[in-house]
């Protein structure tokens, strides 16, 4: 008989819930995005997104098991983002997966967001193999992931500052661009024809680690000097510079490590610069290369669903007594 885990995420902006059998086999993921309600802000409002995911929670909740075709009786588990992420959010997704484990008579499963991003890729391919690396690029986190076995990780590049996301956002913020900056830096970037501007790349001094700010900085300091620059250069030559970066960094600690293999996760993930450079890069070496579906990169309880199966089966329920923990780490 097939495990089944229902989530439900709630990490930052996007209401997710999932339905996943066996860790591999998603039957359904419903997410709602909040990004038209934050847009006028020109970021994620903390309050506005907690009060959001409470109204919207329901119905998602109820989509899923709809499109899944089960009933609570069919479950095997109750699973939910308990960190990292925004306190109020996580608490709404926390609160309302231990109250269903309860009306339900179900094991409770906090998982980590990040452990998620990492389950994301056996979601598509159940047989990748691992030792792999896997890059983690989101608005909030940016990092390079050593994936010895499931459960066993080792962060061995992260950012000392800005996330990746949160650089693509602020330097859209700047040049008037809107939100969420990472989509249309991306598509500006595509469709631009010209030289795009050459921008410094941050720490390629042989470290995993990451740096954004001094990029973000460098573009605002061109701007001041050379105010007539079309935007689309400057968003071509930004991305060629993010990407070059993150993709550089990762066949780093691919020769490092010694993988076979290699996935990128997070919603910078969708970036199709990024896709196209990592997929390249690893085709060059004969590496295993994993470039997810673009509905695994963004926030997604199907992931979280994945990650819960794995948890379960490993350590067993969490304690209903648990809460969130904004800063949770790997």
């Amino acid at each position: 008989m097939s495990s089944l885990v229902l989530a439900i995420e709630t990490s930052c902006d996007e209401t997710s819930v999932a339905v996943v059998a066996d860790g591999t086999r998603m039957l359904s993921n419903v997410v709602s995005s909040q990004i038209e309600i934050h847009a006028p802000f020109g970021g994620v409002v903390p309050e506005v997104a907690s009060r959001a995911h409470l109204e919207t929670l329901e119905p998602v909740l109820s989509q899923a098991m709809s499109e899944a075709n089960i009933e609570p009786a069919d479950l095997t588990a109750v699973a939910a983002t308990n960190g990292p992420g925004l306190i109020g959010a996580l608490l709404v997704g926390v609160t309302a997966a231990k109250t269903l484990a309860l009306a339900w008579d179900k094991p409770y499963v906090g998982v980590n967001h990040l452990e998620g991003h990492l389950f994301a890729a056996f979601l598509e391919r159940p047989d990748l193999q691992v030792p792999m690396i896997t890059m983690l690029v989101s608005g909030g986190h940016t990092s390079i992931v050593h994936v010895k076995e499931r459960g066993r990780y080792e962060v061995v590049g992260s950012t000392i500052d800005d996330a990746a996301g949160e650089a693509f956002d602020k330097v859209a913020r700047y040049l008037g661009l809107g939100y969420p900056g990472g989509p249309v830096i991306d598509r500006m970037a595509q469709a631009f024809e010209g030289e795009p501007i050459h921008f410094p790349r941050g720490m390629m001094d042989g470290s995993l680690d990451f740096s954004f700010s001094g990029m973000k900085t460098s573009v605002i300091n061109y701007v001041r000097k050379h105010p007539e620059t079309p935007n689309d250069a400057l968003a071509a030559g930004f991305q060629e510079a993010v990407v070059d970066v993150l993709v550089t960094k990762c066949m780093q600690a691919v020769e490092t490590y010694g993988v076979a293999s290699a996935c990128l996760g997070g919603g910078v993930a969708a970036n199709s610069a990024l896709r196209q450079k990592f997929a390249a890069e690893c085709a060059a070496r004969g590496v295993d290369a994993l470039v997810p579906a673009r509905q695994f990169c963004t926030d997604n309880a199907a992931m979280i669903a994945a990650a819960g199966h794995w948890r379960f089966e490993a350590d067993g329920p969490t304690a209903l007594d648990s809460g969130a923990t904004p800063n949770l780490r790997l």
